[in-house]
């Protein structure tokens, strides 16, 4: 997009050196193209004001409003002075707040009745919402020279905007370099934007960011869309090409094979589901190209089960199949599961021998050094049929006898080197599968994975049972916390085992300074620590019961004996941070408390809820919380107690969340490649961008006769390489 020499130019030749600087600081903005790229957030109508009703706490806002009143207030005997200025949108009302020498210009500008746009960090003052020293424009009437000034436009576009530089600062930087719109290069195949009714890249520029009407926002926003969403599926397209190109061994599994003899010995039938799934996997393996495929399912979906007898379909045809986990209590986990589901069938002697089955090896970084040469040399000569390790799978020294099959278990999105680095293990590229427990809606799948095909596992194997989950407002109804410790009780005197779950630790590692988020300050409390909760817990509503404790910070040998007594039933109730997210298996745990449940995201509120409910007795799970009825931190928890769908809370997470943390950028505030698309809402853009992509890489794989798309496609490649494309 901004591959263009006109739009590379730096901006301080533009604007000069000091706004060029707080752009790349703040901003992130270096290039005339990246600022043409700063689209603005929303627009005021010169008429309307902005709803001053439901300002967020903490963050810059830029207003459009009336002013309602002014004073000036002396205090300290007289000595210091104050001006109090309301403003009014008509929906609501806001303090703005000037000191010292800052009173005498506002006092003379903002005479009531007067219009302008205020900038400003909201902060409250006495529960009341309030903007200091605010940075404003005013807003004239029609006169000579407003017509010629640079708000005469109906629409005000308002910036994302920092501190440091006002909306309106930014709008006079844009004015200085949209001239330069006219050299931007269209990446559209002109062929694609005329089917699709699209306008082009520099009339959708100027349109953005100086619409005579709203028509013109929607025309621009849907073109820009269209490029984001275009660009990158493309990039997807010549990935998924690229591998078609590439030749594998097709592995399929031999009948009365060491696949069959697992299946025999199963104590239980597949799911519907899980049968499909499999299906799907050795359609792809019986190819002659290298599958690449994303398994998704629900945590205790039977993910382990369907990768199994990938693998062993795999042994079956000859070849070697590897399982890679991102940490090596993992690893260990999945090498115990897999050997005790094998049984007899995992300590076989040769490869291919389906009589006695085949060797499973477990390869990981802290092994002794003579257990590693024994599992390097079983992978070598073929003994191994299946290895189970980290990524000291990827190491030089690791040698294969024949590797036909990859089986990537999520949490670590592999990079593309280190997939690669596997790959070239092979005689030619082996099989893929990547399996990942978040559940992942389609278009961000499409996004993030474009590269893989999918496959989703939804239904839970016999014997999981359902889990209730309420939320329990604990301000605005105490003696629902009270009942919460009441049902914990009763779970433990039922036989059961309970959970509560804490934010922080609260040590005195824990005690350091942090920068605090809009929500601590609105609370003016730190969030809820293990350590304070157990001894509230064992002192009050649950004393008598035998209450642990278990975080992070512990040492490994004391965390490894709470959980050996908890699984054994001689703990009741255990007081834990999100330690417990992952792998933890107690099925007569059936109850779970997360205290300030707000303060987790929805999928991770989704992952904990998983560690209860994993037997036969029904679980329970209670999010505690203090927020206010109306709060978008409650409506968040009211949607994860009513479903227990994962794709469903994976969507509603993403509505919340900005997409930019969902592509892989947790920093808020970086640019990530996608500014106009919203990967939920735009799921027709991504899906059509799909096809149209496919269809373009098909005719021109290396599209020659599309320069405007090649620059686009590598610029954003340069941007993106490392945090992009490197998912799958």
């Amino acid at each position: 997009m901004d591959g263009v020499p006109a739009l590379d130019e730096p901006l301080k030749n533009a604007l000069g050196a000091a706004t060029a600087k707080v752009m790349a600081e703040h901003l992130d903005l270096h290039t005339l193209g990246d600022l043409l790229h700063h689209y603005p957030r929303r627009y005021a109508e010169r008429g309307e004001l902005t709803s001053l009703a439901e300002l967020p706490l903490d963050e810059h806002v830029t207003v459009v409003a009336r002013v309602a009143d002014a004073r000036v207030l002396t205090f300290n005997q007289g000595r210091g002075r104050r001006l109090e200025v309301t403003i009014t949108d008509g929906s609501g009302r806001l303090q703005l707040v000037f000191f010292g020498k800052g009173v005498h210009k506002p006092h003379k500008d903002l005479l009531p009745g007067t219009r302008a746009m205020f900038a400003g960090k909201v902060s409250m003052f006495n529960r009341r919402l309030q903007l200091a020293h605010p940075a404003y424009e005013l807003l004239r009437g029609d006169d000579g020279e407003e017509a010629v000034d640079s708000w005469a436009g109906a629409l005000i576009p308002i910036y994302p905007a920092t501190t440091k530089l006002e909306s309106w600062k930014i709008a006079k930087a844009v004015d200085a370099v949209l001239p330069s719109a006219r050299e931007a290069v269209d990446p559209l195949p002109p062929a694609l934007r005329e089917g699709r009714g699209l306008t082009d890249l520099p009339d959708a520029l100027h349109r953005i960011h100086r619409p005579r009407t709203k028509a013109d926002i929607e025309a621009a926003r849907q073109r820009l869309k269209w490029d984001e969403a275009f660009v990158l599926q493309v990039a997807l397209a010549r990935r998924r090409f690229a591998d078609t190109q590439l030749p594998a061994v097709a592995r399929r599994p031999v009948p009365d094979g060491l696949l069959d003899a697992f299946d025999a010995k199963l104590p239980f039938t597949l799911t519907e589901g899980q049968r499909s799934v499999s299906k799907e996997i050795f359609d792809d393996l019986a190819t002659e190209h290298p599958m690449h495929r994303l398994l998704q399912g629900e945590v205790g979906s039977g993910k382990t089960m369907v990768a199994l007898r990938a693998m062993l379909a795999v042994v079956d045809a000859g070849g070697q199949a590897a399982m890679l986990a991102p940490t090596e209590v993992l690893a260990q986990q999945h090498h115990r599961s897999i050997t005790e589901m094998m049984g007899d069938l995992a300590e076989g002697g040769m490869l291919g021998g389906s009589d006695q089955g085949t060797k499973v090896v477990l390869l990981t970084g802290s092994m002794g050094a003579p257990a590693r040469r024994q599992a390097l040399l079983d992978l070598v000569t073929g003994e191994a049929g299946i290895v189970i390790g980290t990524h000291a799978l990827i190491e030089d020294k690791v040698q294969f006898h024949d590797l036909g099959l990859v089986v990537v278990d999520e949490q670590h999105r592999f990079g593309v080197e280190q997939r690669d680095a596997l790959r070239s293990k092979g005689k030619q590229p082996p099989h893929l599968l990547v399996m990942t427990a978040t559940p992942i809606p389609r278009t961000v799948a499409m996004t993030v994975f474009g590269d893989l095909e999918t496959s989703v596992l939804d239904q839970l194997p016999a014997g999981r049972s359902p889990i209730a989950s309420h939320v329990v407002p604990a301000a605005d109804k105490p003696h629902f916390l009270a009942r919460a410790w009441e049902r914990v009780r009763e779970e433990v005197e039922g036989g059961h085992q309970a959970y509560v779950v804490c934010p922080r630790i609260g040590d005195a590692e824990d005690e350091k300074p942090k920068k605090k988020s809009a929500e601590d300050e609105a609370e003016k409390r730190p969030p809820l620590a293990v350590l304070e909760v157990a001894e509230q817990l064992t002192r009050g509503p649950l004393a008598g019961l035998r209450v642990e404790i278990l975080h992070g910070r512990m040492a490994p040998d004391d965390k490894d004996d709470v959980m050996r007594r908890f699984a054994a039933g001689d703990v009741d109730v255990l007081v834990a941070t999100t330690v417990i997210e992952v792998g933890v298996n107690v099925p007569n745990a059936t109850a779970m408390v997360i205290m300030d449940a707000d303060r987790f995201g929805v999928s991770q509120l989704h992952q904990l809820r998983g560690r209860v409910g994993r037997g036969s007795a029904p679980g329970l799970c209670l999010l505690v919380t203090e927020m206010p009825e109306a709060s978008p931190a409650r409506v968040r928890l009211g949607a994860v107690a009513a479903t227990l769908d994962g794709f469903e809370l994976s969507r509603i997470d993403l509505e919340q969340r900005r997409e930019g943390d969902v592509l892989g950028q947790a920093q808020s505030g970086v640019r990530s490649s996608l500014r106009m698309l919203a990967v939920i809402e735009d799921e027709e853009v991504i899906a059509a961008a799909r096809e149209e992509a496919a269809a373009v890489v098909q005719a021109d794989p290396d599209l020659e006769h599309l320069p405007g798309l090649r620059i686009a496609l590598d610029a954003l490649l340069d941007k993106e390489r490392e945090q992009y494309l490197d998912k799958g």
